[in-house]
């Protein structure tokens, strides 16, 4: 029974050479995958901004005709203004405006990151200095900037 030491393993000079180039493609097929998210999330999140503000507008508007119209409107006025109340309530604990704004700056980011990845698989060498722009993708879901800064413009 022999082992061999512990020790680093040597690796060929092409191996060294196609992981950049591996990992820039799964970066790539991962920013593909991210983008595509964020742009379903985004479309949820208008949706149910749509599917809260516009039933609390409306019961609002309707809760106030039927207040003034009469004396004996007033009670269900009252219930149609708390359900209003309700769905406004609702529509501000979820925050789906700022859900939507943050998954629309993600999926720029995650955009901006797949062309970046198309660019560099494009240049005959990879370099793993070229795998960095994933961080400001992670970061735009918040608005924030990337440690390093803002998101830099894909080179044409």
């Amino acid at each position: 029974m022999t082992t061999t030491p512990p020790g680093p393993v040597p690796v060929s000079r092409n191996e060294l050479s196609s992981r950049p180039r591996a990992e820039v493609e799964r970066l790539r097929d991962e920013a593909t995958r991210q983008k595509d998210l964020a742009h379903r999330r985004a479309e949820f999140w208008v949706k149910v901004d749509i599917a809260l503000g516009f039933p609390a507008a409306l019961l609002a508007g309707v809760s106030g005709a039927a207040g003034l119209a009469s004396a004996d409107a007033r009670v269900p006025a009252a219930l149609v203004a708390l359900a209003a109340a309700g769905f406004a309530a609702g529509a501000g604990f979820l925050r789906s405006d700022s859900r939507r704004l943050g998954n629309k700056r993600a999926r720029q980011a995650w955009a901006a990151v797949e062309a970046g990845a198309r660019m560099k698989l494009a240049k005959d060498r990879v370099l793993p200095e070229d795998l960095e722009s994933r961080q400001a993708a992670l970061a735009a879901y918040e608005g924030e900037e990337s440690p390093s800064g803002p998101i830099p413009p894909v080179p044409g």
